[in-house]
């Protein structure tokens, strides 16, 4: 296709089946009101906010009372309160089937692979409701969890939620003083771990770094069994058991759901504290409900049977945005390990040999699958295969591309954008609307999304500040341990008065899309100039010779001057040739503005353990300044390859 033509778009009769077409229509009936299009709905989403969630409430049959009121205080960011008068509970409205179909599908690399049917998740959760009571837990309590993304880690998120304890997890590659610098912050009264896990075809044991933490977390220990050995872990604990121990006397019996209000809190996420001390975001019951459902039934149109796929670990918010996928009755496929163990076709062949309807990732893994030469479209049979999301980073116009060349051109590709903070996404997928090349398709609905530039006006056409007007359900109930909120308010209100400022680089597009070019607090400013970092690594990762780069403004000469770091591919050195390569291929795709005045060869690019690139973490290294939470990294050696380099020197 030309440039000038979308790579996808829905035909009339998906456009009118689609689940948001559906919705839309059910808006204008109820409510009486004129929406003959998707522009309008959404324009209308947010001036009628409080009639659009009672609508999605209604639509999506959600469990609980409602109360009389939709939303009081809207006006006012910081005190807006959607549904005061609800009582619900999350746990009842994802366990909405029964039988002997299948709830969760898991597979750790080719090591392990079960599934569970819904009538033994229901029988898991009863018994785990059961002993988390006997253990005295309850409403407020929180549990935290260092876990692998496997059908056990779901049943107890949902036990923890149907007693009303706040549920927090990490991924069991975290070191010990990561999972102190999060689960510490919050005093857990029962921490759960695996006994070992699968990484790359390698059993990795978690058992000296259990033994090591659980003191400091000052808890009981409930130890799960994968791929160690459960029990010997749990006698070395004192106060530890198994989950099968902490399980047995139980009988499965209809699982009880505490009713909760809307803002109750249901999870702790946190920052990913690169930083300082990861922030611990609280998110409530009701508007993390509200969102998933919103996001899932209508953008995604996930629908009851519908396997669901997201390459994620629990450390990551779209471990928690895969968990809400049961609510729209959907099959959720699970993984846990690396995407590349025994081969890079290891997902794939889970997505043919399942039938995935929905396959989410990372720009990260799309890009390497597409320089790994890795072809789907060739070698699987993905023909249920209905939507690929992706997220984590910008997907670049080349990873578009990729997808429609490389893995299936039929399928709708939805650039996600969101985050932790608000645990679930700002800007999104639309399956009545065009994909154009390097573009997200637009704001979610109920959502004031705005460019804006540094004097808080409205913007098109040029980068500047993604943020949102008006108050939505998912925004956070708070931070932990911040009583009187100054650093929930210092972390989003602080730039503008009574506006969401997120920190993402954004610009919309001619066709009411958005492309996000990095973090704000990434953005370069060579010569006064707003650079976003993403501009640069979209034109570097075309080159075959460039494995991944990471970019950063060095203060020089009383200026900014940009420094792109490049791993090149296996047996390549940086010479003068692939140099003036680089500069060329950014300043034709790009602009001369965006051309590094040095490009410097490294062996490896810090990451977080969800996969992103720490351009800050790399800015302060290089300008001598420490980096505050080391812990946060997957690969936190990496760091030191930045520090004293000659090549900045000059």
């Amino acid at each position: 296709m030309g440039e000038n033509a979308p790579l996808w778009a829905p035909t009339d009769v998906e456009v009118a089946s689609s689940p948001m077409t559906k919705f839309r229509e059910f808006c204008a009936i109820r409510n009486a009101v004129d929406l003959p299009d998707h522009d309008a709905f959404h324009a209308w989403s947010i001036d009628a906010r409080g009639a659009f969630w009672s609508a999605v409430w209604d639509f999506c049959q959600v469990r609980g009372e409602k109360g009389g009121r939709d939303l009081i205080h809207g006006d006012v960011m910081l005190d807006a309160r959607f549904f005061p008068d609800a009582q619900l509970n999350f746990a009842e409205n994802l366990l909405i089937k029964h039988g002997d179909s299948d709830a969760l599908i898991f597979r750790g690399e080719d090591k392990v692979s079960y599934r569970w049917s819904w009538d033994q998740l229901h029988s898991t959760v009863s018994k785990l409701q059961q002993a988390f009571r006997a253990m005295g837990l309850g409403k407020g309590d929180r549990i935290a969890a260092m876990m692998p993304n496997m059908p056990e880690t779901i049943a107890c998120m949902l036990a923890a939620a149907s007693i009303g304890a706040i549920w927090s997890s990490c991924s069991p590659d975290f070191g010990e003083q990561g999972v102190l610098d999060r689960f510490g912050q919050i005093e857990p009264k029962l921490f759960i771990s695996c006994d070992a896990y699968w990484y790359n075809g390698k059993l990795q044991d978690v058992a000296d770094k259990v033994r090591n933490v659980a003191p400091k977390l000052g808890c009981p220990v409930m130890v799960v069994g994968y791929a160690g050995d459960d029990l010997a872990l749990a006698d070395s604990l004192p106060g530890g058991r198994t989950m099968d121990a902490a399980t047995i006397a139980y009988v499965a019996k209809p699982v009880e759901y505490e009713q909760l209000p809307f803002a109750h809190p249901l999870y702790i996420l946190f920052s990913s504290g690169t930083t300082g001390v990861p922030k611990c975001i609280v998110h409530s019951v009701g508007g993390t409900l509200l969102q998933h459902l919103k996001e899932h039934r209508f953008h995604s149109g996930v629908e009851g049977g519908d396997k669901l796929f997201y390459f994620t670990t629990c450390g990551w918010m779209m471990w928690n945005w895969l968990a809400s996928g049961l609510a729209s009755g959907a099959t959720l496929c699970l993984f846990d390990g690396s995407p590349f163990a025994p081969s890079g076709n290891v997902l794939w062949d889970y997505a043919a040999e399942e039938r995935f309807a929905i396959f989410g990732t990372s720009a990260k893994y799309i890009d390497a699958v597409r320089k790994g030469g890795i072809e789907p479209l060739k070698t699987h049979d993905l023909s249920d295969l209905r939507l690929i999301t992706s997220t984590g980073s910008p997907l670049s116009p080349e990873g578009f591309s990729f997808v429609y060349e490389g893995i299936k051109p039929d399928v709708q590709l939805a650039s996600i954008s969101g985050g932790t903070d608000i645990v679930s996404c700002f800007v999104l997928g639309n399956p009545v609307l065009p994909v154009w090349k390097g573009e997200i398709q637009g704001p979610g609905l109920g959502l004031a999304v705005d460019v804006w530039d540094d004097d808080g006006k409205p913007i098109r056409g040029e980068k500047g500040e993604l943020v949102c007007t008006k108050a939505f359900p998912s925004m956070p109930v708070g931070f932990w341990n911040d009583p009187d909120g100054a650093k929930y308010k210092a972390a989003y209100f602080e730039r503008f008065d009574n506006i969401w400022c997120h920190g993402d680089f954004a610009e919309w597009t001619e066709h009411g899309g958005l492309i996000i070019h990095g973090r704000s607090d990434a953005t370069l400013n060579p010569g006064g100039v707003r650079i976003g970092t993403a501009e640069i690594y979209n034109q570097v990762e075309q080159l075959d010779e460039v494995a991944e780069a990471i970019c950063i403004g060095q203060d020089w000469d009383d200026d900014v001057r940009v420094v792109l770091f490049v791993r090149l591919a296996p047996g390549l050195s940086l010479d003068t040739e692939l140099e003036k390569k680089i500069k060329t291929k950014i300043r034709i795709g790009a602009s001369p503005r965006h051309v590094p005045a040095k490009v410097i060869q490294v062996a490896d690019i810090p990451r977080t353990k969800s996969g992103k690139i720490v351009e800050l973490a790399v800015r302060e290294v290089v300008h001598g300044r420490p980096v505050k939470n080391k812990e946060a990294l997957a690969n936190p050696e990496a760091l030191d390859l930045y520090a004293g380099l000659e090549a900045l020197k000059n």
